[in-house]
């Protein structure tokens, strides 16, 4: 689902907060472009996509950044992204038709890997169990999920049988706002959130193949309503960011579960504004990000405090190896987030 994109102007910052020593420092990035997906493969190699074709890497933890548009497609939004290392990577567009591109030479050149010509094909995530294994979805094709998996690292992309991809209701689809709303786990486990006039959470235990649906208690009924981001501790043990994002502070909602999600739970002192991006630092820091600022939790989500308030960012990931956390946004902004 398309979303409202705010501006502003880039400015260099570093502000120190006192509680837990949070620092969030920003960095040139060298472009004005809005930026939507990061992934970090360990804590000095990381990607980052965006519109009108940019992509960006760094192999010194965030402090500079090289980006270049993907030649052939400069126009695409590029949502989804997925780094394996500092060669290989993955992007997705939004809307249609939908590509996915592989790099093999650190973003020199890239190929076309899969590619859908229907009208209705908009690409809201993807996700990697390994090197190899990887699920891509996105919002309904004649009343089913876009679902494509891939066994050789993205080199070929297969959809789904229609078994294996779940029916979604009129109205029901996904946003790709930050790349979290799919998130795959546990070597086979998967989780798709969805949003608009209805929105729920699909599992899978077996990469894809089957899928249980459930209703978390989220607002929706409304185009723009639903589940933003999912962030992901266990098969038991989740937090889901969702609001409405035609109403950028009132309509937040942050809800965990400790039982796989048969009951959820407020926390004891809510966020603050829409959050399109939740992230588990570790087993009790969490963080999530929006247009209108960033909370933080040291306790697994229960209780959630300010860690800024600059506006612009919408999207904060942590590397799958090592500590570092990075913030993306608006007229391409980036930041190191730093937990001490």
């Amino acid at each position: 689902m398309k979303l409202h994109r705010g501006w502003i102007i880039a400015l260099l910052f570093i502000t120190h907060l006192t509680a837990h020593s949070q620092t969030v420092e920003e960095v040139a990035s060298g472009i004005t472009t809005t930026l939507w997906a990061i992934s970090a493969p360990d804590a000095k190699t990381a990607w980052i996509s965006g519109s009108k074709g940019e992509v960006g890497k760094t192999t010194d933890g965030g402090q500079s950044w090289k980006f270049s548009k993907v030649a052939g497609y400069e126009q695409l939004e590029f949502r989804s992204l997925y780094a394996f290392d500092a060669q290989r990577a993955l992007v997705a567009n939004v809307g249609s038709p939908a590509y996915v591109l592989l790099t093999e030479d650190g973003g020199n050149t890239w190929k076309k890997v899969y590619e859908n010509t229907n009208p209705a094909a908009f690409i809201d995530g993807m996700d990697f169990w390994n090197n190899k294994e990887g699920l891509v979805y996105g919002d309904p094709i004649d009343g089913q999920m876009l679902l494509l998996q891939t066994k050789d690292g993205g080199l070929s992309w297969s959809e789904m049988p229609e078994s294996s991809r779940p029916d979604l209701k009129t109205g029901e689809g996904s946003f790709a706002a930050s790349g979290t709303g799919i998130r795959c786990f546990d070597g086979n486990k998967a989780i798709i959130i969805t949003g608009g006039l209805e929105s729920r959470m699909f599992i899978s235990h077996d990469r894809g193949s089957s899928w249980k649906d459930m209703a978390p208690p989220v607002p929706k009924g409304k185009e723009m309503a639903g589940s933003f981001s999912v962030a992901v501790q266990n098969v038991k043990t989740m937090i889901l960011s969702a609001g409405n994002f035609a109403d950028t502070v009132n309509a937040q909602q942050v809800i965990r579960t400790d039982d796989g999600g048969t009951t959820w739970n407020k926390p004891e002192s809510a966020t603050r504004f829409n959050h399109w991006c939740i992230e588990y630092l570790d087993r009790n820091n969490v963080v999530a990000i929006g247009p209108q600022g960033g909370d933080y939790s040291t306790d697994g989500g229960k209780t959630w405090k300010a860690f800024t308030s600059q506006k612009g960012y919408h999207v904060i990931r942590k590397s799958r190896k090592g500590n570092l956390v990075l913030m993306a946004g608006n007229k391409g902004k980036i930041a190191i987030f730093s937990l001490k």
